[in-house]
């Protein structure tokens, strides 16, 4: 693999732009500069009270909370869309309100179709429950330079607390130093 990538996005209405527990966004800097704060080690966007009232005031619909038949479900498709579009799917993890998915690929594709085909494809699997709008618009893409950085992210997806649905390729799971016996 060329690439790899650790992929994170939210479910619809669990996690609004302005959230306490802060958020990735475009914050513009003391020159009106915008820049988007989702590389490791810098901080996330602080908490705005006033946008998080007015983004609930424009939600369509209520906030998608996914149960553990719904998490397995997007694992199930993580798996088969990496499968099929030949990605290395090194790990995924899905909690109630958000997903991450550490992928390599082939070649240099735009980490922003990768993050689409993903959530499209869980979305056409979870559209068997209930047809909805599951997740928020894009995610964060950041980009693993190097084999540390991705043994990092898988240890970071499997350790994931509140985790209803969890898969760790072997390989990965042994170089990242995680026991064995995970997707069991």
């Amino acid at each position: 693999m060329d690439r790899f990538w650790l992929l994170t996005w939210t479910t619809y209405g669990t996690w609004l732009p302005g959230d306490r527990r802060g958020s990735v966004a475009n914050v513009p800097d003391k020159d009106g500069n915008r820049h988007r704060h989702n590389r490791v080690g810098t901080p996330y966007a602080q908490s705005q009270p006033r946008l998080i009232k007015h983004v609930e005031q424009t939600l369509t619909q209520e906030a998608v909370w996914l149960t553990v038949v719904h998490a397995q479900a997007v694992v199930d498709q993580v798996q088969e869309t990496s499968r099929i579009r030949q990605w290395k799917l090194c790990a995924a993890a899905v909690m109630s309100n958000h997903v991450h998915v550490v992928l390599g690929v082939p070649g240099d594709p735009d980490p922003e179709k990768l993050l689409g085909d993903l959530k499209a494809y869980a979305t056409r699997r979870l559209n068997q429950f209930r047809r909805r709008r599951w997740w928020t618009d894009s995610g964060s893409r950041r980009k693993l330079p190097n084999r540390s950085a991705v043994n990092a992210a898988v240890r970071y997806v499997a350790s994931q607390r509140g985790c209803l649905a969890l898969y760790v390729d072997e390989a990965f799971a042994r170089d990242a130093g995680i026991e064995s016996g995970l997707n069991e």
